[in-house]
């Protein structure tokens, strides 16, 4: 049996997709929309007071394509506090108006295979800062869920530490080279979903986005081992711009 790699984690993620319910929205009434609105408000208001509080983080994004239409992406220190605020949002008079399009639940995850040794993670605070982040508000953003290849000949999980180690390592180098440009954040969602890790990515220049991922796609741990599902890419949304976007 192939030694398991340990994991640190942080932070439990819920990525809610929505799809606008347009005829819908269309046929309320001015009033009804309003209220909608406002709802839709106090409820972002809330999550912003929880990011002050360092109770969590979230995004608001308007995504591009046919697949979805809204992505709020929720952190929280428990999957419960996941659940409360699922809870929150259904509750509104907005949620009404929108349809789940996909959701993917999962935890922030730091991989143990390039652990620095004698790090104490509670108290170093860049490892903090990667468990528990506080997500871009003003950045692109994409996101796809992926698995490493279980099959007889490429099987990721019957190699040993060191070749995955070093196949890694390699993988993470190329990451390096858009330092600056593209904030990853990675989320294991092994007995949670179902893949097996989500990729979120930020940058001002979604362009960045195809480039690293093209890249990677020639790193052999990828090319060999990568499995990837569907790709959903989104713009920041400020309260005044989703305001917009609904207007009638």
């Amino acid at each position: 049996m192939s030694e398991a790699v340990s994991t640190l984690d942080g932070w439990y993620a819920y990525h809610d997709f929505r799809r606008m319910n347009w005829p819908l929205w269309k046929q309320a009434s001015s009033e009804l929309r309003r209220a909608a609105l406002a709802d839709l408000k106090a409820w972002v208001a809330g999550l912003a007071d929880d990011e002050a509080s360092r109770r969590g983080s979230y995004g608001q994004y308007a995504v591009a394509g046919g697949k979805a239409d809204l992505l709020w992406l929720h952190m929280r220190p428990s999957i419960e506090e996941l659940n409360e605020v699922k809870h929150r949002f259904a509750k509104t008079r907005f949620a009404d108006f929108t349809v789940p399009a996909y959701s993917y639940v999962s935890v922030v995850e730091l991989s143990a295979y390039l652990a620095k040794p004698g790090v104490d993670v509670e108290t170093d605070p860049y490892l903090q800062g990667r468990l528990k982040p506080v997500l871009p508000k003003d950045q692109h953003v994409c996101f796809y869920p992926m698995n490493k290849r279980r099959l007889l000949g490429d099987n990721w999980y019957t190699l040993s530490m060191e070749e995955r180690r070093e196949m890694m390592k390699s993988h993470g180098l190329i990451g390096r080279q858009y330092a600056g440009k593209v904030r990853q954040i990675i989320t294991g969602s092994i007995g949670f979903d179902d893949w097996e890790w989500g990729v979120t990515l930020y940058a001002e220049d979604p362009l960045q986005f195809k480039k690293l991922v093209y890249e990677m796609r020639f790193d052999e741990a990828s090319a060999r081992f990568g499995e990837f599902g569907p790709f959903y890419v989104g713009a920041p949304l400020t309260d005044t711009a989703l305001a917009t976007m609904l207007q009638v």
